[in-house]
C-alpha cells in the first residue's frame, strides 16, 4: 500500500478486489506444564548419565512439532489437532560432589490435543507451478481444502530436572525424526531397560494454535504499493559510538515492572483474571 501519513486512510477506496488468503477460523492460547518428561540420549551421552549423581537443566528449545489434523465425525466443522512437541534439553551432569559438571544434550517429547472449529469444505484443489523457461509446467499434487493447523510457540521454560531409574522401558518410546537425531549428533538410544539411569525434566510452554483455511475474500484497495524510498548503493562507515547512540535506553532494566500484566497487553489469562474480580 502506498505510504499513509498521519495514520489516516483515504476517504474512499478505488476498487474492491478478490484475493485468496488464509483466514483464521479458530484459535486458542495455552500454558502447559509438562512434568517428568523422560529424556533420551545418544550412546555417548548415556554413558555420562549412567555415572551421574545429580543433574541440572541449563536450557531447552522446541526442535520440531508434528501436526496431524482430523475431522471430528460427530461434530461437523470441528477438527482434532494432535500435536507432538520435540524438545532439545541441555543438562549439566555432576558425577561427584563439588565436581565440574559435564554438559550433555538430550531429547524429550510430549503430546497435546486441541479441538478447534475450522468450518466445512469438501472440494479437491488442483494447481500447477511455474517452471523454468522452455520447460513444461509441473503439476502440483491434488489436495483437499482441509484447514491448516498453525502452531506458534516460544522456547520452553526449564523448570526442573532429576536423575531417576527407568520404571517402564516401553514408556514414551517412539520413532524420533531424523532432524532431531541430527541435532544431537547421532542416533538416539531407545533400548534402555528397567532400572537404567535416565533424566526426567519439567518444562513450561506457552503456545498458540490456529486453524487456517484458504478462502476468497473481497477487500478494498486504496492504491498500488509504490515505493517511496529511493535505492541507495552507498554505505557510510558508522562508528561504535554512533551505533550506541541509536540504541533505546533500557528503562525496563532500571525500573522493573510491578506485579500483574501491563495495561494494554494481551494475556491468555485475561478471562480468568476477570472472573476472580
Amino acid at each position: 500500500m502506498a505510504e499513509i501519513k498521519n495514520n489516516t486512510l483515504p476517504n474512499s477506496f478505488s476498487e474492491a478486489v478478490c484475493i485468496d488468503a488464509g483466514r483464521v477460523y479458530d484459535s486458542c492460547c495455552d500454558r502447559d506444564c509438562f512434568e517428568d518428561l523422560r529424556c533420551f540420549f545418544t550412546p555417548r551421552a548415556q554413558e555420562i548419565v549412567d555415572q551421574a549423581m545429580t543433574v541440572r537443566i541449563r536450557n531447552a528449545e522446541v526442535l520440531d512439532v508434528i501436526v496431524d489434523v482430523e475431522p471430528i465425525t460427530f461434530n461437523r466443522g470441528y477438527y482434532s489437532c494432535d500435536l507432538t512437541f520435540f524438545f532439545l534439553v541441555e543438562l549439566d551432569v555432576f558425577s561427584a560432589p563439588h565436581s565440574k559438571p559435564c554438559t550433555v544434550k538430550g531429547v524429550c517429547f510430549q503430546d497435546k490435543k486441541v479441538i478447534l472449529y475450522g468450518s466445512e469444505g469438501n472440494v479437491k484443489v488442483f494447481s500447477n507451478e511455474f517452471a523454468l523457461a522452455e520447460e513444461a509446467d509441473r503439476q502440483v499434487r491434488p489436495t483437499t481444502n482441509l484447514p491448516k493447523c498453525v502452531v506458534q510457540t516460544v522456547d520452553p521454560i526449564p523448570l526442573a530436572a532429576k536423575i531417576s531409574e527407568v520404571k517402564n522401558c516401553y514408556e514414551d518410546v517412539r520413532s524420533i525424526p531424523n532432524c532431531v537425531c541430527e541435532r544431537l549428533g547421532g542416533d538416539i538410544n531407545l533400548n534402555q531397560q528397567n532400572g537404567d539411569k535416565t533424566v526426567y525434566v519439567t518444562l513450561g510452554l506457552f503456545s498458540i494454535v490456529q486453524l487456517v483455511r484458504n478462502v476468497q475474500m473481497l477487500v478494498p484497495v486504496y492504491d498500488f504499493c509504490i515505493p517511496e524510498k529511493q535505492c541507495d548503493d552507498s554505505i557510510e562507515p558508522v562508528g561504535p559510538c554512533e551505533i550506541f547512540k541509536k540504541i533505546k535506553f533500557p528503562t525496563e532494566d532500571f525500573f522493573p515492572p510491578r506485579a500483574g500484566r501491563p495495561d494494554g497487553c494481551f494475556s491468555c489469562d485475561s478471562e480468568e483474571e476477570d472472573g476472580k474480580k
